[in-house]
């Protein structure tokens, strides 16, 4: 005798033969792809597509205008000219004088930056309130926000001004200014770093230095801080 099935067209086929016996099959798909799906596809295809040719876009300009520069200027007077002088009749293209007034500026924003930065991030971890680290902490990483050429036109336009005042013949291009702003503006990293270092080390250390007789002061600059 031969055996009957019947077969029930879901998206998955049900097949039940006469000895009671259930089979799965592979159904017709319910539907197809949508426009919205399809549109949506495209569109990260085409973004991703685009980034990437402007990112080869902006080496290859990089490559061609650094050949041609090269063709033109010696490898060793770019690094080793002291003039940078690109817009003079007789441009001179020395990158000392950049590379040097990066260092020095760079100092000058450490030398503020560290101590500052530091001050907050103790007053932060160890003596602030919960409610006012939770206010500060924010205002913090809000500063660290701020674009760099805002500090930039804030150094050219009032603190060179304000620090002729104190030291006369100070030329407008100096690098006491822009030390100092970049120090106001790494303040922010630096504390926030130094405060969520902090705040990680475990209470049974600072419990312990206390224990021991320590000041909160004694305990943030030599158990926590270190």
């Amino acid at each position: 005798m031969s055996q009957q099935s019947t077969t029930v067209s879901t998206p998955a086929a049900i097949v039940v033969d006469d000895g009671g016996l259930e089979s799965m099959r592979p159904g017709l798909k319910i539907g197809r792809r949508t426009l919205g799906e399809w549109a949506v596809e495209s569109a990260l295809f085409v973004a991703g597509i685009s980034s990437i040719a402007i990112t080869v876009g902006i080496v290859g300009i990089l490559v061609v205008e650094t050949t041609e520069f090269f063709s033109h200027v010696s490898l060793r007077e770019f690094l080793t000219g002291k003039q940078w002088t690109p817009l003079f009749s007789n441009p001179r293209y020395g990158i000392m004088p950049l590379v040097c007034g990066t260092l020095v500026t760079t100092v000058v924003a450490l030398v503020l930056a560290i101590p500052v930065g530091t001050v907050i991030a103790i007053y932060l971890s160890e003596y602030a309130p919960h409610r006012v680290r939770e206010a500060l902490k924010p205002l913090l990483e809000l500063l660290s926000a701020v674009p760099t050429v805002v500090y930039g036109y804030f150094a050219l336009l009032f603190v060179t001004p304000l620090l002729q005042q104190f030291i006369p013949g100070l030329p407008a291009f100096n690098m006491l200014g822009p030390g100092l702003v970049m120090g106001v503006m790494i303040v922010p990293y630096v504390s926030s770093l130094s405060e969520d270092a902090m705040h990680a080390v475990p209470m049974n250390i600072r419990e312990g230095s206390y224990a021991m007789g320590a000041t909160r002061m004694q305990t943030a600059l030599k158990v926590v801080f270190p």
